[in-house]
This record gives C-alpha cells, sequence and structure tokens, in this order.
C-alpha cells in the first residue's frame, strides 16, 4: 500500500491528513492516527486490499440513491440518480408531478419543510431550508435586549435535595424576568447515566434527545445545603423519591401520550437505563454497554424483547422520568413567555456523548467508535483538549437520512425560544483523537456542513427559535461567513475583542452576534481581576498567562470601560471585585451586539468559574451552588444596581 493510496481515501473519507497549528506551521497526521480514524468510521485501511475495498464502498455510497437530500429555498435539485418522471408531496399536501431536466435536476422547491419525493417505488426525503435561521432581529425588531446565563445545577430552591431542579428554574426565570430579562440561557439537561452517578459532566450527556432527570423537582429525604453538590448523595436521593412518586401516579393517558408521540428514540433510552439498572444491581457496579453480555449490546438484537417483557416495569418507570422532566421544562419555558420574554429559555446542545451513553448503544451505526473528540493545540490550551466524548458519523448521518440529527434539534428546541450549539464549528469538521493517542495525534474529519445547516435553518424555522453558535477558537475557512448568511449568532467574549493590545470599544462589538462577559470554560470577571484562573494553572502545574501579564491587561481593560463611559479612575484594585463586575455590566449593555447574555456568576460578583478545561476531579467542576434561593437571589441590592446598569446601558 502506497502513501498515496491512504492519503486519497482519507481524502475521500473527509479525513484531513495535515493542518495548521496557532503558530501558522503546517502539521501532518501520521499513517497511524489516519488508519485509526479511518477504522472509527468503519473504512478499514490495515492493508492494500483494505484501502481499495474502502475506496469502492465510498464510491458506491456517493452514486447511491440517498434516504434524504437537502436542499436551499428555490434552488434546483440534482442527484445522479434523477431520471425520469416523478412525483413530489409537499408537507403542506399539495402535489406536484413533471419530469426531471436533461440536467437530472428537480425545479426548486418554494416552500420550506420535509417533503416526499417518489421515483417509482422509491422515495427520497427533501428537507428544503429556508436562506436563514429565525434571527434576534425578528424576535427584537431592532432593539438591544437582554439576559443572563445559569448553570441550572447550581439554583437553589426549598426542598432541592442538593440539585438545581426545574422548578427552581421556573422561579429563577420569573425573577429575571421581573428585572427586565428577555432571555435565559441555561446549561445542557442532556439525559445522564441513572445506574452510575459519578458521570455528571453536562457536556458529556449519555443521549442529547433525553433529559436528565437528576432536574426533576422531587422533594427527598436528603438535605444539602453545602457550596458544592453531592452528586451521588443526591442523586441517588432523588432516584428513591422519583420512584415513591411513581408508584402513586395516575396520570397514565398523558405519559401514554407522551411515549407514543416520543418515538422510538426515547423508548430506546428508556431500555438502556432499565438494562444499566438492572446490570449495576445484579454485578454490584455500572458497566459500559461494550461489556454488557453480548445480545444486550445492540438493540436491534431479539434478545432485547425478552428483556423488555421480563422489565416492562422499569421501562415505564424510566419513561415516566422523562414525562416529568419534559412537562417541568414546559413548565419553565410556559413562564417565561407569559413573564413577557421575548426570547425566553435559551437550550444549550454539547457537542457530543459519552462514548458508553445510550445514544451511542441505540445509534451505533451513527456514532463513531474508537475515537474521541477535542481540540488541537491552541494558544489557551496548549497541550491541546481530549474531551473523552464521541460524537456522529458523517457517513452514519447519510444513511440514516440524519433522522438522529434531526431528532436532537427537535429535542433541543422543544422548550426553547433558542438553542447554542455548542462548538458549533463541529458542524463542519471535527477533531478526533484515535484512542490511547494524544490530542497532537489528532486530525480533522469534514462534516456534512451544507446539509447540516440546511436542518439547523429548517428547525429554527419550524420552532420559531433562535440559533447561538459557540465559535471560539480556530475555524474552517469560510465558516464565520456560513454562520453569518444562515443567521446563527456567534459569541463575543469580553476578553477576547480585542484590537492588537487594548480591548475595543463596545459600539465596535459586531450587532449580529451575541456579546458576553464570560463562558462556563472561562474565569469569571471577578475571577479573572484577581487572577483566580492563574492561581488554579498555577497550583495545578498548567500552563498559561503570568500575573505580570494580567497586570497589563488589567490597566488595559479598565481604560476601556473608562473610554466607554462605564467606569473612572483609579482603577480599583484587586480584591474590588464588586467595583469590576458594575462595570463589566454596564461595558456589555453598551455593545453593540442586538443580545447581551450576563453569567449569573458576574451578577454576583464570584470568583470562581464553572469549570476549569483540562481537569476532572482536580477542579470542583459542574459543583458549584449559588448562595441564594432562586426566586430571590437577583433582588439582592448590589446584584439589583448591576442589573439596572446593563438594563439602563441597553437602551442607551
Amino acid at each position: 500500500m502506497s502513501d498515496r493510496e491512504l492519503q486519497e481515501l482519507a481524502r475521500d473519507a473527509g479525513i484531513q491528513i495535515s493542518w495548521h497549528d496557532v503558530n501558522g506551521l503546517e502539521k501532518r497526521v501520521s499513517d497511524e492516527s489516519v488508519k485509526a480514524l479511518l477504522s472509527a468510521i468503519n473504512l478499514p485501511a490495515q492493508t492494500a486490499a483494505q484501502v481499495a475495498e474502502s475506496r469502492q464502498r465510498l464510491a458506491e455510497e456517493k452514486s447511491a440513491l440517498a434516504l434524504s437530500l437537502t436542499a436551499d429555498l428555490g434552488e434546483p435539485i440534482t442527484a445522479a440518480s434523477f431520471g425520469g418522471r416523478f412525483k413530489l408531496s409537499l408537507e403542506s399536501g399539495e402535489m406536484l408531478e413533471g419530469e426531471f431536466s436533461e440536467q437530472r435536476a428537480l425545479p426548486g422547491i418554494l416552500e420550506p419543510g420535509y417533503h416526499r419525493l417518489e421515483l417509482g417505488e422509491r422515495e427520497v426525503q427533501i428537507a428544503v431550508a429556508p436562506r436563514s435561521s429565525y434571527t434576534l432581529s425578528e424576535v427584537t425588531g431592532g432593539q438591544k435586549i437582554w439576559g443572563l446565563a445559569v448553570q441550572l445545577y447550581a439554583l437553589r430552591s426549598q426542598n432541592d435535595g442538593g440539585i438545581g431542579d426545574f422548578g427552581a428554574l421556573e422561579e429563577f426565570t420569573r425573577a429575571a424576568a421581573s428585572h427586565g430579562a428577555d432571555a435565559l440561557a441555561i446549561s445542557p439537561v442532556h439525559a445522564q447515566f441513572s445506574a452510575d452517578l459519578t458521570r455528571f459532566g453536562p457536556y458529556a450527556p449519555s443521549n442529547r434527545s433525553a433529559f436528565n432527570v437528576l432536574h426533576i423537582s422531587e422533594p427527598t429525604d436528603f438535605e444539602n445545603r453545602s457550596d458544592f453538590i453531592d452528586w451521588q448523595a443526591s442523586g441517588a436521593a432523588r432516584l428513591r423519591a422519583l420512584r415513591r412518586s411513581f408508584e402513586t401516579f395516575n396520570d397514565h393517558a398523558g405519559l401514554e401520550h407522551f411515549r407514543r408521540a416520543s418515538g422510538v428514540g426515547l423508548e430506546r433510552h428508556a431500555m438502556f437505563e432499565a438494562i444499566g439498572s438492572w446490570l449495576s444491581k445484579s454485578q454490584g457496579k455500572f458497566s459500559d454497554w461494550r461489556m454488557w453480555p453480548v445480545e444486550l449490546r445492540n438493540p436491534e438484537n431479539p434478545e432485547i424483547e425478552s428483556f423488555k417483557r421480563a422489565h416492562q416495569d422499569e421501562i415505564n418507570f424510566q419513561m415516566y422520568l422523562q414525562y416529568r422532566a419534559d412537562c417541568e421544562l414546559g413548565a419553565a419555558s410556559e413562564a417565561a413567555r407569559a413573564a413577557g420574554m421575548k426570547v425566553g429559555l435559551i437550550a444549550d446542545l454539547a457537542v457530543g456523548t459519552d462514548q458508553g451513553g445510550s445514544h451511542s448503544w441505540s445509534r451505533q451505526n451513527e456514532i463513531l467508535q474508537g475515537v474521541e473528540v477535542g481540540a488541537p493545540p491552541d494558544a489557551i490550551n496548549r497541550e491541546g483538549q481530549s474531551w473523552g466524548i464521541t460524537a456522529f458519523s458523517p457517513r452514519g448521518l447519510r444513511s440514516s437520512g440524519f433522522s438522529a440529527f434531526i431528532e436532537m434539534l427537535r429535542h433541543a428546541l422543544r422548550h426553547a425560544g433558542g438553542v447554542r450549539i455548542d462548538h458549533v464549528m463541529g458542524l463542519a469538521r471535527l477533531w478526533l483523537i484515535p484512542h490511547g493517542h494524544t490530542s497532537a495525534d489528532g486530525a480533522y474529519l469534514r462534516m456534512p456542513v451544507q446539509d447540516l445547516m440546511r436542518l439547523v435553518r429548517l428547525e429554527s424555522h419550524r420552532h420559531k427559535a433562535i440559533i447561538l453558535g459557540e465559535d471560539l477558537g480556530t475555524l474552517p475557512e469560510g465558516f464565520q461567513e456560513m454562520l453569518d448568511e444562515s443567521g446563527i449568532a456567534g459569541l463575543r467574549v469580553l476578553w477576547f475583542e480585542k484590537q492588537g493590545d487594548q480591548f475595543k470599544h463596545p459600539l465596535s462589538w459586531s450587532k449580529s452576534a451575541v456579546a458576553v462577559t464570560s463562558t462556563h470554560d472561562l474565569p469569571t470577571v471577578a475571577g479573572w481581576w484577581r487572577g483566580e484562573d492563574i492561581a488554579w494553572r498555577n497550583k495545578l502545574g498548567m500552563a498559561g498567562d503570568d500575573m505580570s501579564v494580567r497586570d497589563e491587561e488589567r490597566s488595559q481593560l479598565w481604560n476601556a470601560m473608562v473610554d466607554a463611559g462605564v467606569a473612572a479612575q483609579p482603577m480599583p484594585s484587586h480584591d474590588d471585585a464588586g467595583a469590576v463586575a458594575d462595570a463589566a455590566c454596564a461595558f456589555l449593555g453598551r455593545t453593540a451586539s442586538t443580545l447581551a447574555l450576563l453569567p449569573i456568576e458576574d451578577a454576583l460578583a464570584l470568583p470562581q468559574q464553572a469549570n476549569l478545561p483540562g481537569t476532572v476531579d482536580e477542579h470542583p467542576n459542574w459543583r458549584r451552588r449559588l448562595s441564594e434561593d432562586a426566586s430571590v437571589i437577583l433582588d439582592r441590592p448590589d446584584v439589583a444596581a448591576r442589573l439596572a446598569r446593563l438594563s439602563h446601558a441597553r437602551r442607551i
């Protein structure tokens, strides 16, 4: 096998065999990594014969008629397999018939939606997307608005058992609206593992098309007023309480309707949870599904039906949990609308899932195996990142007609006025790392970006919901323009909005992007000002800025705030977090961005960030709780004053 043959297979499969690092230097992916990545997308390449077979398989797939096609509104649709007469059933019910042109083209469709193309005995779904998603300008009419961002688990309420829940979210939503907020962005509420409560990272979920049932509001026999969540103790207490509640549950008609409407995806998640619970009890520990008895490792196996009959009560319980979560998140969303929020809840969509989770088990042909998603070394994380998660396979998505991706989008938008897509660059390419390798040994895998973008725009249009894209990091060439054309609002973060060494004036920030002071992976305003992030990195031996650089940046930031008219000299001391948070809120409000989102940590002038990338247990990631109940925390005089400054600055 020659290098050329391997490289051509990699290119045809969408693997980028070279890339440029943060310094612009070209790096070549090793043959070992290329072979491992090809194997992960089910294209073996260890021998010359395997390379030839894999190339033949790819060629056949590209020439075959797909189950689903995507198209832009009004644009002709072409496919090599088109020809002869066609019958087109539009989603509205209108029927069209005709013949393909000599160029094998179907005339442009002028109605957005999911349409059915009949070619003899075969059918193809055609998803026709509008040119843009539902935009902020359509929501606000050009008015500048603001909102808050909160880690849902951090919220407190009476009898919450130690974990923030949907009831607390509903209370917090009303409180935020009463202060003038038009949006509330929340952390991911994707399903975790009820049989393994040690897994609680919201960005490494079990399934992005199911809910985290630990956020259900149910009084428990466990009280935890600590500053940190004990996920195992609190989670176990919550599940015990929910089992007791299920024993007296009587809305069987509502549950059955929810079950039928949810489809096979949620049914399989309930099955996964039931199997995990049963095996954990019988084996005394949780096991990855890839270590389950072989007859249970695939939902298509006939033995699964036998398990279902024997454990129907547990499966019903798991479906009940999803039903409760759905109802409660829906109530929080309705509270946002009723309180007058223009956007309402903004959901968060993680970039991938745990490889041992229910999405990977349920959708084995559509999920990458043998690799982890991450990021190459860059200026912020110089060792690169490996996130311990997997994601959709481009070949798997095409072969399934993008059904899993559509299901995931609809679930995210079900009770939201918008969705934030984490690492939105993943729609175009993913940095994949073969198991057992470091991030520097990874490579980019090209995704079907045009198809995915169209589906995002279409679902946004159908749900009347805005789309935010977390676009921090290295973007593929032309991707920013693609986001702009699709109406997807990127994020502009205070720490990165610079022109050379100077912080930009807020009026020069992008109008179409969303302005934020910080994110869950970055230091808070108070923490940055005090250098808490540097102290943590030094403590853990991680690379990063030093305090002398931060001293210069503090002066630069304060000068920018003075120039913007939201602060005055002299500059506050390192310990005066409140004064800096005051100025930062007003600075954020002055930005040109249509939507400004303020993390609750910055409204409260808290010094510690939610997550420190590159750590697992060394830093208390995803465990910090807020100090006061959700219904009153924004009424604290200093907090209310900051929100008032932000709101006033939005109107200037």
